[in-house]
């Protein structure tokens, strides 16, 4: 449902169109050389079925057409095309052996084309990829062209909780370029990629350098300006930490890496933690932090703005909702259906926020009621079991809307190219590769998978319910009904998690994105209040009466619905647009001082 009102959030309202977004986009490999290609491009949106007739006005990339700041508002349907054009003239003094064009995010699938030239193709919406075009590129102006289309719930590819339309929990879908595009130039030899494993056990960072051939890596660990290491290998080694700090929400302590590799030199930063699964002093099961319990107390954060959708206004703007849950006294974000821009998570590491990352759902077609709700959604236990769990296997394919065999080999490529991508993310700490059952297959072997290639974090395998009995996560989501989760038992290996609850309803006059939620109207069943002192009260007696007994029982985490609010949901602790902080920050403070181990 498109919105009744047009809301900006404050970076919105007082946006540079001529500097968008131009902070570097890849803190954790960072090289002098940056050209970043954000601003106002040419466009155009046509029937795939016709031929190209020419661009139709101007659009500011990285915004999607769908959104207020891009200029446009237009959708893109399953049926269209979407045209990109701009020119860019290297800088005296760029070039090296080697240009790569880089694109943070494109939804979903794309032609990208160098003065006429194919680059490139490229399918999947949340994912960062480059092109190697040297040898495309000319003396003078160059034209870079892109054509994407977008097949939304209609395909089955990843694509979280857009659905064309958008109602109630389900948002109006984006399309295009909705991440930085950037150009960088490297010599012929340079390090593609590196993988940092901290082992405070050992008291060792491990490094994995990726770069062609048999090469010299040299490196140095630096503390600020005081440099704590220094070295040279090969591709892969372990640099010894005689002394540092461990990194903790309350101590989110970074150490700056320097590497070089023949004439490239790039910096990454890594961060001292350990994250797993232990016995606190009543032998209850608990998710540990540096090998000490820990209570991780957050909130389901979807990353949805009311002016750029999946796109914030500006570098500030993420940072501030982290920051300002962090000023709540919250501990952990989890990471709603959505991969974000690289600088959200390095904005997480410097100030001290843990991450729990959901993989992006897919599946072709709109989800069943039964499959996704029923009763599993009312939190109901019958004989201290959680009922309305279904096996995810391959007799119930269809039932998840994952019968197309692609899609499953598609889904499997995208979480180890998320596993990839952020895997030195300090803040990072557990993977979610399921939700609700949304597109859910085979999870136990989702679990083996992310094993495989991350061992380093925990896993809540089937985040809600349809539980597998896998990972390390029994995990309820619970709305509706009174907090009930089955009794914990010693013997239980996994932990007891809240992953998501509360969803409190007050709207904040003059912030609504649609008027027709007036009182949860698109929302049934959530609690609504008309007074904030209401919600306050209720928020309070939810936490302190409620939760708060229930951790001695064996609850190690909760996620709160939500951090602000999206569309037609209003049920955050911000507005939509981030005007207003609905539920007051030293209330919230004081009421989490509480909620702990």
């Amino acid at each position: 449902m498109k919105p009744d009102n047009k809301l900006y959030t404050p970076w919105g309202q007082s946006i540079d169109r001529n500097q968008v977004l131009s902070e570097y986009p890849r803190p954790q490999l960072v090289r002098d050389s940056y050209l970043n290609l954000n601003g106002e491009w040419e466009y155009a949106i046509l029937p795939t079925s016709q031929p190209f007739t020419g661009y139709e006005g101007k659009i500011l990339v990285p915004f999607s057409p769908e959104c207020l700041l891009s200029g446009v508002e237009r959708t893109v349907t399953p049926t269209d095309t979407l045209y990109y054009r701009r020119t860019f003239a290297l800088p005296a003094g760029f070039r090296n052996d080697r240009v790569l064009l880089h694109f943070g995010a494109v939804d979903y699938a794309c032609t990208v084309c160098v003065n006429g030239l194919e680059a490139g193709s490229h399918k999947g919406g949340y994912l960062p990829f480059t092109f190697d075009i040297t040898k495309l590129l000319v003396e003078g102006d160059n034209e870079l062209t892109l054509a994407v289309t977008d097949p939304s719930e209609k395909g089955h590819q990843a694509r979280g909780k857009q659905i064309t339309g958008g109602s109630g929990i389900w948002y109006l879908p984006i399309s295009g370029i909705w991440q930085t595009v950037w150009l960088e130039s490297v010599p012929q030899v340079y390090v593609e990629s590196v993988r940092l494993t901290p082992d405070i056990d050992r008291n060792v960072l491990a490094v994995q350098v990726a770069a062609d051939g048999d090469v010299d890596v040299a490196w140095q660990v630096k503390d600020g300006d005081n440099v704590l290491s220094e070295g040279k290998g090969a591709k892969q080694f372990e640099i010894v930490l005689d002394r540092y700090q461990l990194w903790t929400p309350e101590n989110p302590k970074l150490y700056d890496l320097y590497l070089q590799v023949g004439d490239d030199r790039v910096k990454a930063y890594f961060g001292m933690r350990k994250f797993s699964m232990g016995k606190d002093a009543m032998g209850v099961t608990r998710m540990m932090l540096n090998n000490k319990p820990y209570f991780q107390n957050g909130l389901l954060d979807q990353g949805y703005w009311s002016d750029g959708m999946y796109t914030a206004a500006a570098d500030e703007a993420m940072a501030y909702d982290i920051q300002t849950m962090k000023d709540m006294g919250f501990n952990m974000l989890r990471k709603h259906i959505k991969i974000e821009p690289l600088r959200w998570y390095y904005h997480c590491d410097r100030l001290g926020m843990l991450v729990w990352q959901d993989m992006v759902s897919g599946g072709a077609g709109t989800y069943s009621p039964f499959t996704v709700g029923s009763n599993p959604f009312m939190g109901l236990l019958f004989n201290n079991k959680h009922i309305g769990h279904m096996d995810d296997g391959e007799k119930n394919y269809r039932k998840f809307n994952r019968q197309d065999a692609d899609g499953r080999e598609e889904f499997y490529r995208d979480m180890k190219q998320t596993v990839d991508l952020l895997y030195n993310t300090v803040s990072l700490c557990l993977w979610v590769p399921y939700n609700e059952g949304w597109g859910q297959f085979d999870a136990l072997k989702a679990v083996d998978m992310l094993r495989e290639w991350d061992a380093t974090r925990l896993i809540d395998h089937a985040s809600g319910w349809h539980d597998q009995g896998g990972g390390d996560v029994n995990s309820y989501h619970i709305y509706f009904t009174p907090v009930r989760f089955c009794k914990y038992s010693k013997d239980d290996e996994r932990v007891i998690a809240l992953t998501e609850f509360g969803g409190l309803i007050y709207q904040e006059a003059g912030h609504i994105h649609n008027e027709s939620t007036v009182f949860g109207v698109n929302m049934p069943g959530y609690r609504a209040f008309r007074k904030k002192e209401k919600l306050l009260a209720a928020i309070k007696k939810l936490y302190l009466e409620t939760l708060k007994p229930k951790i001695a029982q064996g609850l190690s985490a909760l996620v709160y619905t939500q951090v602000s609010d999206v569309q037609d949901e209003v049920n955050g602790m911000l507005t939509y647009d981030r005007q207003v902080v609905k539920v007051p920050v030293q209330f919230m403070r004081e009421i989490n001082d509480q909620i702990k181990l």
